[in-house]
């Protein structure tokens, strides 16, 4: 991980790289992971090191080919499927890297704050060029309860979406799908079909015209047993969507 793509030149820049030492010496930030200071703010709540002890997907590990889980490092040549993902209603997913480290940490931090830090919008745009949905129609995040929304104040899913909406022109609609039941938040150790069940008919379309015979890339911060991508692609392929893509920050292994 420690190379320069993953560390592009924008870190390097003499101004913001006096504005970052600058920063650290009057308002030093801890790493949320190690606790030692964080270099720059590019980073987020994280230190260079911890991101680079973060496994980011860069195209040589072996994925489901459908829902993107990790299976192992190397072997991307070979197309497999995981298969306790057939039941599923996407089509494709995929993210950003694992759920750990500095990738957990920011996307609990997102939960806290509507920040998305520069490096996290880089990699996320980055996971989206090389994903096979390039012939998506319009970004859709995966929305809150009202319940979950007022008591949070925006919804974390919208900030990736936005941020990837601006970068490549393609069309955002947060209107397309509600979730209509305020369902309880995933405890550990809930096995797929307890998700799942959790979820069931927590989500209808409310503009089905706008979808009809179009390609959906569905964005949202954290893909676990896939439950709510799959029960979102569900109501949206009811109403006449062609295909749904999942798009996350992370993947839980």
């Amino acid at each position: 991980m420690d190379d320069a793509r993953n560390f592009p030149t924008f870190f390097s820049r003499p101004l913001s790289a006096l504005l970052d030492s600058c920063l650290t010496l009057v308002y030093p930030q801890p790493c949320k992971i190690c606790e030692k200071s964080v270099e720059s703010r590019a980073f987020g709540a994280a230190c260079r090191q911890c991101w680079r002890k973060t496994r980011i997907f860069d195209g040589t590990e072996t994925i489901c080919d459908k829902c993107g889980a990790f299976l192992k490092f190397g072997g991307a040549s070979v197309v497999t499927f995981c298969r306790n993902c057939d039941d599923d209603f996407f089509d494709c997913a995929r993210a950003a890297g694992l759920y750990e480290r500095a990738l957990l940490t920011t996307i609990l931090e997102l939960k806290n704050t509507p920040h998305v830090p520069s490096y996290l919008r880089k990699i996320f745009l980055e996971t989206f060029l090389k994903s096979p949905f390039q012939d998506a129609d319009v970004i859709v995040p995966v929305p809150l309860s009202r319940g979950r929304l007022s008591e949070r104040g925006y919804n974390q899913a919208a900030l990736p979406a936005r941020i990837l909406a601006r970068k490549t022109g393609l069309a955002i609609d947060e209107k397309i799908l509600v979730r209509v039941i305020h369902t309880p938040k995933h405890r550990a150790g809930m096995d797929k079909k307890a998700r799942s069940e959790s979820v069931e008919n927590a989500f209808e379309v409310a503009l089905p015209e706008r979808i009809e015979g179009k390609k959906i890339l569905l964005i949202d911060d954290v893909f676990t047993s896939g439950a709510t991508a799959s029960n979102c692609a569900k109501a949206l392929k009811e109403k006449g969507a062609d295909k749904v893509y999942i798009l996350t920050i992370a993947r839980a292994f």
